[in-house]
């Protein structure tokens, strides 16, 4: 679905997507960049809408939680943190699961994370592990400690993944 709302230079991609276009996934958490409770995801790079401008999403594929699920059917990572109980209050789900589908396609394109052993451009793809995925996420905070299962449900998701191609 296309929107293209007028908003003041100024004003944030979270607030946009919140009152102008009425998607409420995204959540005002800290408002700073630092909690993840905004992540969204911008041409399928994931970014902190609260520091994102509006104006520079112009012209850019945006998709929140809301858009990750299609034709009501969840998308493989919302159905794995059902499953696996990957969240508690679930106020920061809509970012986990977004920076989670981003970090499965940084992951899939062969981009290294902090802990990645060898990043040498010849290098396979790093396998996706725990560590891996907690580095990888590690910017996506979760007040009531739902890690493990977070965890799990995107390393089932991503083995399903592999297991399809």
């Amino acid at each position: 679905m296309t929107h293209r709302p007028i908003v003041d230079n100024r004003r944030t991609l979270l607030d946009t997507l919140r009152e102008s276009i009425g998607h409420t996934g995204p959540k005002k958490g800290c408002d700073r960049g630092q909690c993840g409770a905004c992540t969204v995801l911008l041409d399928g790079r994931r970014v902190v809408s609260c520091l994102t401008l509006a104006v520079a999403a112009d012209g850019s594929d945006v998709t929140t939680v809301e858009g990750l699920a299609r034709e009501r059917e969840l998308h493989p990572l919302q159905d794995a943190f059902v499953q696996l109980d990957g969240f508690q209050c679930g106020y920061c789900t809509p970012g986990q699961l977004c920076s989670a589908a981003g970090m499965l396609a940084e992951h899939a394109a062969g981009w290294p994370s902090a802990v990645t052993a060898d990043v040498s451009p010849d290098s396979p793809a790093p396998a996706l592990d725990a560590v891996e995925v907690r580095e990888r996420l590690s910017g996506n905070l979760c007040r009531c400690g739902a890690y493990p299962s977070i965890v799990r449900a995107v390393l089932e998701t991503a083995s399903r993944t592999e297991e399809a191609r």
